[in-house]
Protein backbone atom coordinates (compact mmCIF):
# COMPACT_ATOMS: atom_id res chain seq x y z
CA UNK A 1 0.00 0.00 0.00
CA UNK A 2 1.30 3.41 -1.24
CA UNK A 3 -1.51 6.01 -0.08
CA UNK A 4 -1.71 7.30 -3.29
CA UNK A 5 -5.73 6.49 -4.48
CA UNK A 6 -8.17 7.98 -6.32
CA UNK A 7 -11.11 9.75 -4.50
CA UNK A 8 -13.75 11.76 -5.87
CA UNK A 9 -12.15 11.09 -9.55
CA UNK A 10 -8.46 12.73 -8.42
CA UNK A 11 -5.72 11.01 -7.35
CA UNK A 12 -4.72 12.37 -3.46
CA UNK A 13 -1.55 11.79 -1.65
CA UNK A 14 -3.16 10.51 1.46
CA UNK A 15 -5.87 12.79 2.59
CA UNK A 16 -4.31 15.65 0.14
CA UNK A 17 -5.48 16.00 -3.81
CA UNK A 18 -2.56 16.48 -5.77
CA UNK A 19 -4.04 18.75 -8.01
CA UNK A 20 -3.88 20.94 -4.39
CA UNK A 21 -0.45 20.65 -4.02
CA UNK A 22 0.23 21.27 -7.86
CA UNK A 23 -2.09 24.78 -7.36
CA UNK A 24 0.01 26.31 -4.80
CA UNK A 25 3.80 24.66 -5.67
CA UNK A 26 3.52 24.38 -9.28
CA UNK A 27 5.23 21.37 -11.04
CA UNK A 28 7.18 19.69 -11.87
CA UNK A 29 7.22 18.45 -7.94
CA UNK A 30 8.06 15.50 -6.01
CA UNK A 31 5.63 14.30 -3.20
CA UNK A 32 6.35 11.83 -0.65
CA UNK A 33 3.52 9.87 1.76
CA UNK A 34 4.52 9.95 5.52
CA UNK A 35 2.23 6.51 5.80
CA UNK A 36 4.13 4.83 3.22
CA UNK A 37 7.18 5.42 4.73
CA UNK A 38 6.11 4.73 8.37
CA UNK A 39 4.73 1.71 6.88
CA UNK A 40 7.55 0.19 5.16
CA UNK A 41 9.89 1.05 8.00
CA UNK A 42 7.73 -1.00 10.07
CA UNK A 43 7.18 -3.86 7.80
CA UNK A 44 11.02 -4.67 7.51
CA UNK A 45 12.08 -3.67 11.04
CA UNK A 46 8.57 -6.33 12.73
CA UNK A 47 10.42 -8.88 9.59
CA UNK A 48 13.56 -9.08 11.61
CA UNK A 49 11.63 -9.77 15.04
CA UNK A 50 13.50 -12.20 17.00
CA UNK A 51 17.25 -11.42 16.28
CA UNK A 52 19.34 -8.42 17.67
CA UNK A 53 19.11 -6.18 14.94
CA UNK A 54 19.35 -2.75 13.69
CA UNK A 55 17.93 -0.69 10.28
CA UNK A 56 20.39 1.59 8.64
CA UNK A 57 18.34 3.95 6.39
CA UNK A 58 20.82 4.35 2.99
CA UNK A 59 20.45 7.83 2.55
CA UNK A 60 21.72 7.50 -0.53
CA UNK A 61 18.14 6.71 -1.92
CA UNK A 62 16.90 9.76 -1.26
CA UNK A 63 18.81 12.35 1.59
CA UNK A 64 15.65 14.78 2.02
CA UNK A 65 16.07 16.10 5.85
CA UNK A 66 12.36 15.43 6.29
CA UNK A 67 12.52 12.14 4.74
CA UNK A 68 15.41 11.24 7.12
CA UNK A 69 14.10 12.91 9.78
CA UNK A 70 10.62 10.84 9.67
CA UNK A 71 13.13 7.70 9.57
CA UNK A 72 15.10 8.46 12.49
CA UNK A 73 12.44 8.99 14.57
CA UNK A 74 10.86 5.77 13.84
CA UNK A 75 14.41 4.28 15.12
CA UNK A 76 16.11 3.99 11.90
CA UNK A 77 20.02 4.59 11.87
CA UNK A 78 21.93 5.94 8.68
CA UNK A 79 24.02 4.03 6.20
CA UNK A 80 26.26 6.93 4.42
CA UNK A 81 28.60 7.20 1.67
CA UNK A 82 29.66 10.77 2.19
CA UNK A 83 30.39 13.88 4.51
CA UNK A 84 27.78 15.36 3.14
CA UNK A 85 25.58 12.29 3.44
CA UNK A 86 27.01 12.39 7.34
CA UNK A 87 25.95 16.11 7.56
CA UNK A 88 22.32 15.54 6.96
CA UNK A 89 21.91 12.28 9.08
CA UNK A 90 23.24 14.54 11.88
CA UNK A 91 20.66 17.29 10.81
CA UNK A 92 17.97 15.13 10.65
CA UNK A 93 18.66 13.55 14.11
CA UNK A 94 19.90 10.23 13.60
CA UNK A 95 22.14 9.95 16.68
CA UNK A 96 26.13 9.12 15.34
CA UNK A 97 26.46 6.22 17.77
CA UNK A 98 23.60 4.77 14.55
CA UNK A 99 25.77 5.81 11.55
CA UNK A 100 27.33 3.77 9.61
CA UNK A 101 30.01 4.97 6.47
CA UNK A 102 30.21 2.81 3.46
CA UNK A 103 31.67 3.99 0.45
CA UNK A 104 34.95 2.56 -1.45
CA UNK A 105 36.53 6.11 -2.16
CA UNK A 106 36.30 7.87 1.44
CA UNK A 107 38.97 11.37 1.62
CA UNK A 108 40.99 11.60 4.07
CA UNK A 109 38.82 15.18 5.43
CA UNK A 110 35.96 12.59 4.99
CA UNK A 111 37.52 10.08 7.75
CA UNK A 112 38.48 12.48 10.08
CA UNK A 113 35.10 14.33 10.17
CA UNK A 114 33.32 10.80 10.58
CA UNK A 115 35.94 10.02 13.54
CA UNK A 116 35.35 13.40 14.91
CA UNK A 117 31.82 13.12 14.67
CA UNK A 118 32.25 9.27 16.57
CA UNK A 119 29.96 7.14 14.40
CA UNK A 120 29.33 3.43 14.71
CA UNK A 121 31.36 1.69 12.52
CA UNK A 122 32.89 2.10 9.25
CA UNK A 123 32.45 -0.38 6.38
CA UNK A 124 36.42 -0.36 5.23
CA UNK A 125 36.71 -1.50 1.04
CA UNK A 126 40.39 -1.51 1.22
CA UNK A 127 43.75 -2.00 2.73
CA UNK A 128 45.15 1.81 1.88
CA UNK A 129 41.64 2.97 3.36
CA UNK A 130 42.06 0.97 6.39
CA UNK A 131 45.90 2.06 6.62
CA UNK A 132 44.44 5.38 6.50
CA UNK A 133 41.77 5.14 8.78
CA UNK A 134 44.27 3.59 11.72
CA UNK A 135 46.51 6.67 10.92
CA UNK A 136 43.49 9.32 11.78
CA UNK A 137 42.52 7.30 14.39
CA UNK A 138 45.55 6.76 16.30
CA UNK A 139 46.23 10.63 15.87
CA UNK A 140 42.99 11.25 17.83
CA UNK A 141 43.83 8.53 20.39
CA UNK A 142 40.23 6.92 19.14
CA UNK A 143 39.34 3.73 18.31
CA UNK A 144 37.86 3.09 15.15
CA UNK A 145 35.16 -0.02 14.83
CA UNK A 146 35.07 -1.26 12.01
CA UNK A 147 33.95 -4.70 9.27
CA UNK A 148 35.42 -5.26 6.25
CA UNK A 149 33.10 -5.46 3.25
CA UNK A 150 34.04 -8.77 1.30
CA UNK A 151 33.14 -9.29 -2.13
CA UNK A 152 31.51 -12.40 -2.19
CA UNK A 153 31.55 -12.92 -6.35
CA UNK A 154 27.88 -13.46 -5.93
CA UNK A 155 25.92 -12.32 -9.54
CA UNK A 156 23.20 -10.32 -7.97
CA UNK A 157 20.60 -10.55 -11.90
CA UNK A 158 19.92 -7.34 -11.34
CA UNK A 159 20.99 -4.12 -13.74
CA UNK A 160 24.59 -4.25 -14.61
CA UNK A 161 25.06 -0.56 -13.27
CA UNK A 162 23.71 -1.72 -9.84
CA UNK A 163 25.44 -4.79 -9.38
CA UNK A 164 28.09 -4.36 -6.46
CA UNK A 165 29.01 -8.14 -5.41
CA UNK A 166 31.03 -9.51 -8.40
CA UNK A 167 34.61 -9.79 -8.61
CA UNK A 168 34.98 -7.38 -11.54
CA UNK A 169 32.84 -4.70 -9.24
CA UNK A 170 34.91 -1.80 -7.22
CA UNK A 171 33.34 -2.37 -4.34
CA UNK A 172 34.78 -4.41 -1.42
CA UNK A 173 37.34 -7.28 -0.75
CA UNK A 174 37.46 -10.73 -2.63
CA UNK A 175 36.65 -13.44 -0.10
CA UNK A 176 39.01 -15.32 0.99
CA UNK A 177 41.52 -12.84 -0.07
CA UNK A 178 39.96 -10.43 3.02
CA UNK A 179 40.72 -13.04 5.33
CA UNK A 180 44.59 -11.80 5.22
CA UNK A 181 43.37 -8.02 5.12
CA UNK A 182 41.48 -9.09 8.42
CA UNK A 183 44.58 -10.25 10.11
CA UNK A 184 46.86 -6.97 9.11
CA UNK A 185 43.56 -4.95 10.16
CA UNK A 186 44.27 -6.42 13.76
CA UNK A 187 47.67 -5.51 13.99
CA UNK A 188 47.09 -2.04 13.29
CA UNK A 189 46.65 0.56 15.76
CA UNK A 190 43.60 2.57 16.79
CA UNK A 191 41.57 -0.22 14.63
CA UNK A 192 39.18 -2.61 16.31
CA UNK A 193 37.84 -5.82 13.99
CA UNK A 194 33.95 -6.06 14.96
CA UNK A 195 32.61 -7.74 11.99
CA UNK A 196 31.54 -8.11 8.17
CA UNK A 197 29.98 -6.23 5.90
CA UNK A 198 28.57 -7.22 2.34
CA UNK A 199 26.61 -5.74 -0.18
CA UNK A 200 25.72 -7.36 -3.75
CA UNK A 201 23.69 -4.64 -5.16
CA UNK A 202 20.16 -2.90 -5.85
CA UNK A 203 16.71 -4.20 -6.69
CA UNK A 204 17.00 -7.87 -6.30
CA UNK A 205 14.01 -9.80 -7.21
CA UNK A 206 15.74 -13.21 -6.16
CA UNK A 207 16.20 -14.75 -3.29
CA UNK A 208 18.26 -16.91 -3.95
CA UNK A 209 21.61 -14.07 -4.81
CA UNK A 210 21.36 -13.32 -0.82
CA UNK A 211 21.26 -16.29 0.30
CA UNK A 212 24.49 -17.40 -1.20
CA UNK A 213 26.49 -14.42 0.03
CA UNK A 214 24.82 -15.03 3.35
CA UNK A 215 26.49 -18.37 3.35
CA UNK A 216 29.64 -16.82 2.40
CA UNK A 217 29.63 -14.30 5.50
CA UNK A 218 28.46 -17.42 7.61
CA UNK A 219 31.19 -19.49 6.83
CA UNK A 220 33.41 -16.40 6.87
CA UNK A 221 32.20 -15.58 10.41
CA UNK A 222 33.48 -19.44 11.89
CA UNK A 223 36.79 -18.84 9.60
CA UNK A 224 37.66 -15.30 11.12
CA UNK A 225 36.63 -16.23 14.85
CA UNK A 226 38.93 -19.21 14.11
CA UNK A 227 41.86 -16.61 13.51
CA UNK A 228 41.35 -15.45 16.65
CA UNK A 229 38.96 -11.89 15.48
CA UNK A 230 36.08 -10.95 17.33
CA UNK A 231 33.00 -11.11 15.06
CA UNK A 232 29.89 -9.58 16.36
CA UNK A 233 28.51 -7.31 13.89
CA UNK A 234 27.12 -8.44 10.49
CA UNK A 235 26.28 -5.98 8.25
CA UNK A 236 24.28 -7.29 5.57
CA UNK A 237 23.86 -4.14 3.26
CA UNK A 238 20.31 -3.75 1.40
CA UNK A 239 19.37 -4.55 -2.37
CA UNK A 240 15.75 -6.29 -1.62
CA UNK A 241 13.61 -5.23 -4.83
CA UNK A 242 10.27 -2.83 -4.96
CA UNK A 243 7.62 -3.49 -7.78
CA UNK A 244 8.02 -0.84 -10.14
CA UNK A 245 5.71 -2.73 -12.69
CA UNK A 246 5.66 -6.66 -13.37
CA UNK A 247 8.29 -7.64 -10.25
CA UNK A 248 7.49 -9.54 -7.94
CA UNK A 249 9.87 -9.19 -5.52
CA UNK A 250 10.44 -11.58 -2.24
CA UNK A 251 8.41 -10.05 0.60
CA UNK A 252 10.68 -8.34 3.34
CA UNK A 253 9.28 -11.44 5.72
CA UNK A 254 10.23 -14.17 3.08
CA UNK A 255 13.54 -12.27 3.31
CA UNK A 256 13.71 -11.97 7.35
CA UNK A 257 13.12 -15.43 7.33
CA UNK A 258 16.17 -16.49 5.05
CA UNK A 259 18.51 -14.53 7.53
CA UNK A 260 16.94 -16.28 10.54
CA UNK A 261 17.92 -19.40 8.76
CA UNK A 262 20.99 -18.93 8.07
CA UNK A 263 22.64 -15.95 10.67
CA UNK A 264 20.06 -15.98 12.95
CA UNK A 265 22.66 -17.89 15.80
CA UNK A 266 25.95 -16.67 15.25
CA UNK A 267 25.92 -14.58 18.18
CA UNK A 268 26.05 -11.50 16.10
CA UNK A 269 24.18 -8.28 15.78
CA UNK A 270 22.39 -8.06 12.30
CA UNK A 271 22.71 -4.82 10.41
CA UNK A 272 20.72 -3.56 7.26
CA UNK A 273 20.68 -0.93 5.23
CA UNK A 274 17.75 -0.55 2.80
CA UNK A 275 17.06 2.46 0.68
CA UNK A 276 14.91 1.75 -2.31
CA UNK A 277 12.72 -0.88 -0.10
CA UNK A 278 12.10 2.14 1.76
CA UNK A 279 11.37 5.19 0.30
CA UNK A 280 10.53 4.16 -3.36
CA UNK A 281 6.87 3.43 -3.50
CA UNK A 282 6.33 6.13 -1.14
CA UNK A 283 7.03 9.06 -3.50
CA UNK A 284 5.45 10.05 -6.83
CA UNK A 285 6.49 12.96 -9.21
CA UNK A 286 3.52 15.07 -10.65
CA UNK A 287 4.05 16.57 -13.85
CA UNK A 288 1.83 18.60 -16.37
CA UNK A 289 1.27 18.06 -19.76
CA UNK A 290 3.26 21.10 -22.22
CA UNK A 291 1.64 19.49 -25.44
CA UNK A 292 0.64 16.37 -27.56
CA UNK A 293 2.59 15.82 -30.72
CA UNK A 294 1.95 13.59 -33.04
CA UNK A 295 3.09 11.84 -35.82
CA UNK A 296 2.89 9.04 -38.33
CA UNK A 297 3.45 6.20 -35.95
CA UNK A 298 4.28 8.03 -32.71
CA UNK A 299 2.73 10.35 -30.08
CA UNK A 300 4.77 12.36 -28.02
CA UNK A 301 3.62 13.61 -24.46
CA UNK A 302 5.69 16.59 -24.04
CA UNK A 303 5.55 17.45 -20.33
CA UNK A 304 7.66 19.99 -17.92
CA UNK A 305 9.04 17.04 -15.93
CA UNK A 306 12.26 15.44 -17.91
CA UNK A 307 15.85 13.62 -17.30
CA UNK A 308 17.20 15.64 -15.43
CA UNK A 309 14.20 15.68 -12.54
CA UNK A 310 14.12 11.31 -13.10
CA UNK A 311 17.12 10.17 -14.45
CA UNK A 312 16.30 6.13 -14.13
CA UNK A 313 14.40 5.67 -17.15
CA UNK A 314 17.54 7.08 -18.99
CA UNK A 315 20.34 5.46 -17.13
CA UNK A 316 19.02 2.22 -16.05
CA UNK A 317 16.18 1.76 -18.57
CA UNK A 318 13.73 1.55 -15.80
CA UNK A 319 10.47 1.56 -16.37
CA UNK A 320 7.68 3.47 -14.65
CA UNK A 321 3.90 3.63 -14.09
CA UNK A 322 2.59 6.86 -15.75
CA UNK A 323 -0.91 7.56 -14.62
CA UNK A 324 -3.28 10.48 -15.08
CA UNK A 325 -3.84 12.73 -11.68
CA UNK A 326 -8.01 12.84 -12.65
CA UNK A 327 -9.06 9.36 -12.87
CA UNK A 328 -10.86 7.77 -16.03
CA UNK A 329 -14.00 5.93 -16.24
CA UNK A 330 -12.82 2.29 -15.83
CA UNK A 331 -12.79 0.73 -19.48
CA UNK A 332 -12.18 4.15 -20.87
CA UNK A 333 -9.94 4.04 -24.25
CA UNK A 334 -5.99 4.14 -24.28
CA UNK A 335 -3.25 3.89 -26.87
CA UNK A 336 0.50 3.95 -26.25
CA UNK A 337 2.64 6.99 -26.18
CA UNK A 338 6.18 8.07 -25.57
CA UNK A 339 5.93 10.50 -21.94
CA UNK A 340 9.07 12.88 -22.89
CA UNK A 341 10.23 15.80 -21.27
CA UNK A 342 11.82 19.02 -23.11
CA UNK A 343 15.69 18.51 -22.39
CA UNK A 344 17.54 18.77 -24.97
CA UNK A 345 18.60 15.60 -25.71
CA UNK A 346 16.53 12.28 -27.18
CA UNK A 347 17.18 10.40 -23.94
CA UNK A 348 14.83 12.58 -22.52
CA UNK A 349 12.14 10.25 -21.59
CA UNK A 350 10.18 9.59 -19.10
CA UNK A 351 8.42 6.52 -20.43
CA UNK A 352 8.33 4.89 -23.93
CA UNK A 353 5.36 3.06 -25.26
CA UNK A 354 3.57 3.16 -22.47
CA UNK A 355 -0.50 2.98 -22.11
CA UNK A 356 -2.36 6.17 -21.24
CA UNK A 357 -5.50 7.74 -22.18
CA UNK A 358 -6.46 10.66 -24.05
CA UNK A 359 -4.44 13.60 -22.76
CA UNK A 360 -4.70 17.36 -23.05
CA UNK A 361 -2.05 20.39 -22.65
CA UNK A 362 -2.34 21.32 -18.98
CA UNK A 363 -3.43 18.39 -17.40
CA UNK A 364 -1.10 16.55 -14.53
CA UNK A 365 0.41 13.21 -14.66
CA UNK A 366 1.79 11.46 -12.52
CA UNK A 367 4.83 8.96 -12.07
CA UNK A 368 4.60 6.37 -9.45
CA UNK A 369 7.64 4.56 -7.57
CA UNK A 370 9.38 7.42 -7.86
CA UNK A 371 10.82 8.25 -3.91
CA UNK A 372 14.22 6.37 -4.77
CA UNK A 373 17.01 7.73 -7.09
CA UNK A 374 14.69 10.30 -8.01
CA UNK A 375 15.09 13.88 -6.36
CA UNK A 376 18.10 12.69 -5.18
CA UNK A 377 19.39 12.21 -8.45
CA UNK A 378 18.20 15.49 -10.05
CA UNK A 379 20.49 18.09 -11.71
CA UNK A 380 19.84 21.76 -13.19
CA UNK A 381 20.90 20.45 -16.51
CA UNK A 382 18.93 22.75 -19.13
CA UNK A 383 19.38 25.33 -16.51
CA UNK A 384 16.38 24.33 -15.36
CA UNK A 385 15.39 24.58 -11.51
CA UNK A 386 15.48 21.83 -8.89
CA UNK A 387 12.23 20.17 -8.46
CA UNK A 388 10.94 20.65 -5.65
CA UNK A 389 10.02 18.05 -2.66
CA UNK A 390 6.91 17.62 -0.68
CA UNK A 391 5.99 15.52 2.40
CA UNK A 392 2.12 14.85 3.06
CA UNK A 393 1.07 13.27 6.37
CA UNK A 394 -3.22 12.63 6.32
CA UNK A 395 -4.53 16.11 5.21
CA UNK A 396 -1.63 18.10 5.96
CA UNK A 397 1.41 19.01 3.39
CA UNK A 398 4.51 20.72 3.29
CA UNK A 399 7.40 21.61 1.05
CA UNK A 400 10.45 20.47 2.12
CA UNK A 401 12.75 21.73 -0.73
CA UNK A 402 11.83 24.60 -2.46
CA UNK A 403 12.53 25.24 -6.11
CA UNK A 404 15.10 27.54 -6.47
CA UNK A 405 14.37 31.03 -8.25
CA UNK A 406 16.64 31.47 -11.39
CA UNK A 407 18.22 34.30 -9.48
CA UNK A 408 19.35 32.08 -6.49
CA UNK A 409 20.57 29.55 -9.71
CA UNK A 410 22.92 32.21 -11.01
CA UNK A 411 24.19 33.22 -7.43
CA UNK A 412 26.86 31.00 -7.07
CA UNK A 413 28.67 31.53 -10.37
CA UNK A 414 30.54 34.84 -10.91
CA UNK A 415 32.40 35.92 -14.19
CA UNK A 416 35.81 37.19 -14.26
CA UNK A 417 36.87 41.17 -14.83
CA UNK A 418 39.44 39.52 -17.35
CA UNK A 419 36.99 37.18 -19.29
CA UNK A 420 34.46 40.17 -19.64
CA UNK A 421 37.18 42.34 -21.11
CA UNK A 422 38.64 39.54 -23.31
CA UNK A 423 35.12 39.20 -24.93
CA UNK A 424 34.42 42.54 -25.91
CA UNK A 425 38.27 42.66 -27.90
Amino acid sequence: MDHFVYRGGALHAEDVALATIAEHVGTPFYCYAAATLRRHYRVFRDALAGVDSQVFYALKANSNLAVVALLAAEGAGADVVSEGEIRRALAAGVPPERIVFSGVGKSESEIAFALDSRIHQFNVESEPELIVLSRLAAARQVTADIAIRINPDVDAATHAKITTGKRENKFGIAWPYAREVYRRAAALPAIAVRGIAVHIGSQLTDLGPFEAAFRIVADAVRMLRQDGHRIDRLDFGGGLGVPYGEEAPPSPAAYGAAVKRIAGQLGCRLMFEPGRLLVANAGILVTRVIYVKKSDDRTFVIVDAAMNDLIRPTLYEAKHTVVTVRERPAGAESSRVDVVGPVCETGDYLALDHPLPTVHAGELLAIRTAGAYGAVMASSYNSRPIVPEVLVSAGRYSVVRSRPSYRDMLSGESIPDWARSEASR
